[in-house]
């Protein structure tokens, strides 16, 4: 079985059945034996160009890889939701728009879901709103989330754990 190099695909597209056109790039062995397609899902504000080739390259032999811009991020159409849950949304358009092409051979069989950071989140999602879609879950780098009023560590009054921001008017005064 042969596979490309991630960092030499180019970018396919696909338009789904909610109007959104997704850019994505596809790697892996295509037969019958390939087994079922990993889906990767990207953190905040990451598009197909940061994926590590190296982490894809390793996982290709082995199987599918399809890696996508969701809407409105990078090469894809439509408008960037603003919650994990409308993110799930969109994702499952993707995935059922490329098991609806019969050249990718994928079916509508179920998928495995790799999410790193936010899209960890939005793989959880994926779950709970279509299960049948989803055979395995890879949860990468994600975290709990946050109950209201909650902190994830760091200097008191600081949600985010890192140092504390100086606020713009100390900036401007010079303290």
């Amino acid at each position: 079985m042969e596979f490309n190099s991630y960092s030499g695909l180019p970018n396919e597209r696909v338009k789904a059945a909610n109007g959104i056109d997704y850019a994505y790039r596809d790697t892996g062995p295509t037969d019958d034996g390939a087994g079922v397609p990993l889906i990767l899902l990207q953190h905040f504000r990451g598009n197909l160009d940061n994926w590590d080739p190296a982490l894809i390259d390793a996982l290709a032999p082995a199987r599918r890889v399809i890696a996508f811009d969701n809407a409105g991020v990078g090469g894809s159409t439509g408008t960037t939701p603003n919650t994990a849950d409308e993110m799930a949304h969109d994702a499952i358009a993707f995935i059922e728009a490329i098991g609806a092409i019969g050249a990718l051979g994928l079916g509508q069989g179920p998928v495995d879901v790799l999410g790193f950071s936010l899209g960890s989140f939005v793989a959880q999602q994926i779950a709970l709103t279509r299960p049948s879609l989803v055979r395995r879950l890879v949860l990468a780098s994600g975290g709990a989330p946050r109950a209201p009023g909650s902190r994830r560590g760091g200097p008191p009054g600081n949600d985010r754990g890192g140092p504390p921001e100086t606020p713009p008017q100390a900036k401007q005064s010079g303290e």
